[in-house]
């Protein structure tokens, strides 16, 4: 089963644009690792100034060697003073496993 890694990032109000602005400009690496599967990037809406970085990867192996590779690093580098690091220096990375899932099911009516 797939594994997913949550990064909660707490960004103050004031910084939220710039955030988001450098999640915009990144450069999408992951995209094309080995064993990526997905990738959100959620907003909070009230109650929190936590964003949350949502992945899921085939398996524990793949996110390890995307997480040492250079790419990483590069996605990571923070771009230098004009895209000064929004986030406050508290993230927290959760680690789960998915053990069961669900889709939307078929309309019936469109079936026939």
């Amino acid at each position: 089963m797939s594994v997913v890694k949550i990064n909660a990032i707490t960004v103050p109000k004031e910084r939220q644009e710039r955030f988001e602005e450098r999640f915009r400009g990144r450069a999408g690496a992951v995209e094309s690792t080995p064993g990526f599967e997905w990738f959100e990037l959620l907003r909070p809406q009230e109650g929190t100034d936590q964003y949350l970085v949502y992945t899921r990867w085939t398996d524990e192996a793949s996110y390890e060697a995307w997480q040492s590779s250079q790419e990483f690093d590069r996605a990571h580098s923070g771009g230098g003073d004009t895209l000064a690091p929004a986030a406050a220096n508290s993230s927290h990375l959760w680690s789960y496993e998915v053990i069961e899932y669900a889709g939307p099911k078929a309309n019936q009516d469109s079936q026939a």
